[in-house]
């Protein structure tokens, strides 16, 4: 346990290193839309895009512990960059979870040698998450599967070299007859949507990724026929600790730049900070981030440790922490007032 958490410490000194260099490009990665090259091989170098891969296939060899760890601190200075992380996280786990040696050793090395971006493609605009209603369709032809379908919102859609797709193999079976594939860039028939435009996190890519009769070959198949759902499920209970990690540090940022500004700012000769009603609101916002932190990194361990799923306890921490999020945000929004409605603080200068 001792080695464990000396492990997981440098894996937050390494983030807060890594969340220094991004800071002070965050505002203009959101407000171009578009995340640098030199900053995503800055991610690759500092491991950041290979934490799950085990040791032996040339990865961090990271727990979901340190996986969350890692999220948090790069959310406090810019949420985007998280973001590219956890959907990589996400797009590499269903490989980690249902693929055999061969195929982690052969799609891993293109994550950990070339900083190849992975993505989870299950979602579809008719049916989100509901597996029996799944559209996406795959044929089995000589050697491999055709693929047919249209996956929406998938983060890193477009950019990325590796994606984790579900079709029905079986659609009489509901959900028994989900497979899991991996469609590497360059297939024939792989095509995306439009990027997204979004409010926030503007430095992702998302997008709708689009199978056209895609070929796949069989040994691009995670596990057997059947077992997608499985699969699906498992990557989402970790899936979504992981968010409840991404929204616990965007809230600790936000809270952190209220409490500095509500320090600074004067108002009737003293500091707004000195204001009872802002020291509520302060006191209110710290508790619920504590609150979230702790059913994250609570949730995480009992994966970690017992090695057992955790889906009630995966859905509650993803319900509580981005709920809260939203909630310190808003009122962080109100203390900074005005300047709470700007893209770029200059309240200092």
């Amino acid at each position: 346990m001792e080695q464990r958490d000396k492990e997981r410490q440098l894996f937050r000194e390494v983030a807060i290193k890594t969340a220094q260099r991004i800071q002070p490009r965050a505002a203009e990665i959101d407000a171009t839309g578009q995340f640098p090259e030199d900053l995503l091989d800055t991610l690759g170098k500092q491991g950041l895009l290979s934490i799950l891969i085990p040791e032996e296939y040339g990865g961090n060899g990271g727990d979901l512990t340190s996986f969350c760890i890692a999220i948090e601190e790069i959310s406090k200075v810019c949420a985007s960059s998280a973001l590219l992380i956890l959907a990589q996280g996400i797009g590499s786990m269903p490989i980690l979870l249902g693929g055999n040696p061969s195929q982690k050793e052969r799609f891993f090395a293109r994550i950990v040698e070339g900083n190849g971006l992975a993505a989870f493609a299950l979602n579809e605009p008719e049916c989100g998450l509901e597996a029996a209603a799944l559209k996406t369709r795959a044929e089995k032809k000589g050697p491999g599967y055709l693929l047919k379908g249209y996956k929406s919102f998938v983060t890193n859609g477009g950019i990325a070299q590796l994606y984790s797709a579900f079709a029905m193999t079986q659609p009489d079976q509901g959900h028994r007859g989900l497979s899991a594939f991996v469609v590497e860039e360059g297939t024939a028939g792989l095509r995306f949507g439009t990027p997204e435009e979004k409010l926030g996190l503007r430095g992702t890519a998302m997008t709708d990724v689009i199978f056209d009769n895609c070929t796949v070959p069989e040994e691009n198949r995670l596990g057997k026929e059947g077992e997608g759902w499985t699969i699906a499920t498992r990557t989402l209970n970790r899936s979504r600790i992981a968010m409840g990690a991404h929204a616990t540090g965007i809230a600790t940022g936000a809270f952190d730049v209220a409490v500095r500004y509500a320090k600074e700012r004067m108002q009737f000769g003293k500091p707004l900070a000195s204001f009872q009603a802002i020291q509520f609101m302060i006191a209110d916002m710290i508790t619920q981030i504590e609150a979230a932190r702790a059913l994250v990194y609570q949730t995480a361990a009992h994966i970690d440790t017992r090695q057992e799923e955790q889906e009630r306890l995966s859905a509650m921490t993803k319900f509580y922490a981005t709920d809260m999020a939203m909630k310190v945000t808003t009122d962080a929004v109100q203390i900074l007032g005005g300047y709470g409605y700007m893209r770029i603080i200059r309240w200092r200068e």
